[in-house]
């Protein structure tokens, strides 16, 4: 096994950085994992979002055609059961 003290030119890389501009400094693995938590936080709050806009969708849209068919009635409709007889012998005991 060979241990180098001296660094060969090709194995140093340096970047030109502006005195003002900050230090590029490694992310540290706290910080990475906190990424990571608060991606699947924002994933589960626009999943839960879409969820409620779909069910207040279908909710809204039920009541709308509720209300559509419910003022588009017939006189046909008040009556439409009015002719129907049920089997009498069911429920007589005989």
């Amino acid at each position: 096994m060979i241990f180098r003290s001296n660094s060969r030119p090709e194995d140093t890389q340096t970047e030109d950085v502006p005195v003002t501009a900050p230090l590029p400094f490694p992310r540290l693995a706290q910080q990475h994992e906190d990424d990571t938590e608060t991606t699947l936080i924002k994933t589960v709050g626009w999943i839960s979002a879409g969820l409620g806009a779909v069910a207040l969708g279908l909710f809204v849209g039920r009541e709308l055609r509720q209300r559509y068919k419910f003022n588009r009635r017939t006189p046909y409709d008040f009556y439409a059961h009015s002719g129907d007889e049920k089997d009498v012998d069911f429920g007589l005991g005989i």
